[in-house]
């Protein structure tokens, strides 16, 4: 089993990046739950657990994991139908399902890496045709239906993180530039009529709270959408307090925006205003620095990887970390909509931290088979 693997080659770098990422995270949850037993307790287990299934598979081929894309996919969907049949409801939205001896899991979280898997199985077995209409429309279908599944719950952030690892994955597996063009002649127009018609209300597959958020980004100086900016507005005040060095971790001030109740989600959505104000500008741009270095590994090891499928599940964990954490600061400094999307490694939620070491898991051992001479 381990014949074929060069362990001189293991990435002991992104180990550290990941536990020093891991350890902030767990001090700023444990900080901004104020020091709360029970999701500090499920922080600590999604790290455990995550580390120690990435370890595990890092030392498995990745080949036999991809050879299982059918059942991957499969399991997928039945897991996302299994939340909108008898799936947990919450604030509006049902994503969680409860699953015996285990408890409560987000299936969306677990479905990106499922999806990582098989579309780069996919990809390499169809490298030769890739280019053709037929099989750049299966993958459009193939991809639909748990994105349209996502969608439903509804869930329109992690429906739109799905779709820009899946077209990330597309671009590094070397589609012709023409189809590229031609999709953003579409796309671009496509958009700019989204907009209008949502501003004339005449979009019936987005719901109101989804419209209004988007409103509200695109007209930020409008009354009627002031409530929708308010969580934004208190983080960027609460970032812009931290200042250099911060108010430090744990800190009751009464001049926290954090301790005065005047940002909600503090310990998933809006984690990052809690890191800049308790960490400053210097904790911030180490969180970002750690992220970035993440991100280059995966590329790094995508670029060395032994085939396309090894390739693509560098490339599409790297969109993943990437574009999610983009997203995450994004929103906590008002660059994007308000949209619920955790911060890799350090948001609370265990189904996150474990999917998301369940993938890095894959990269690792894609950088163990790495081609001779690199």
């Amino acid at each position: 089993m381990f014949s074929e693997f060069n362990f001189k080659h293991y990435n002991y770098r992104l180990i550290i990046y990941m536990i020093a990422l891991s350890v902030i995270g767990i001090l700023v949850v444990a900080s901004a739950s104020n020091q709360d037993s029970a999701t500090v307790t499920k922080q600590i287990i999604g790290v455990t657990v995550g580390f120690a299934l990435a370890v595990g598979i890092s030392i498995i081929d990745y080949h036999h994991i991809t050879k299982l894309y059918a059942l991957v996919y499969a399991g997928c969907i039945l897991l996302l139908g299994a939340v909108l049949v008898m799936g947990h409801t919450a604030g509006g939205a049902t994503r969680w399902i409860n699953l015996p001896g285990i408890g409560r899991i987000q299936p969306s979280e677990f479905v990106k890496i499922g999806l990582i898997i098989f579309f780069s199985w996919y990809w390499n077995k169809h490298q030769e045709k890739m280019n053709m209409p037929v099989m750049i429309g299966m993958a459009a279908g193939l991809a639909a239906i748990p994105i349209g599944l996502i969608f439903a719950e509804p869930n329109l952030s992690t429906s739109l993180v799905v779709t820009i690892i899946i077209l990330c994955m597309v671009y590094s597996a070397g589609i012709s530039y023409r189809w590229i063009f031609g999709v953003l002649a579409v796309a671009v127009p496509a958009v700019a009529l989204f907009i209008f018609l949502l501003t004339k209300g005449l979009i019936p597959f987005i719901h109101d709270y989804q419209a209004r958020r988007i409103l509200a980004w695109i007209y930020p100086h409008a009354e009627q959408y002031a409530e929708n900016l308010y969580q934004q507005k208190n983080s960027i005040m609460a970032i812009s307090s931290g200042q250099l060095q911060g108010k430090g971790l744990f800190n009751t001030t009464i001049a926290s925006v954090k301790d005065g109740n005047f940002l909600s989600a503090g310990e998933t959505d809006f984690i990052f205003a809690i890191i800049g104000e308790e960490m400053g500008f210097r904790g911030s741009i180490i969180v970002i620095l750690l992220i970035g270095l993440v991100v280059f590994e995966c590329l790094y090891m995508a670029a060395r990887a032994r085939d396309l499928s090894g390739k693509l599940i560098g490339t599409g964990m790297a969109a993943l970390i990437g574009f999610q954490a983009f997203a995450n600061i994004a929103v906590a400094t008002q660059i994007f909509p308000n949209t619920g999307l955790p911060l890799p490694f350090i948001s609370s939620g265990v189904s996150s931290l474990i999917s998301i070491f369940m993938g890095m898991g894959l990269v690792l051992n894609v950088g163990l088979q790495r081609k001779m001479g690199n």
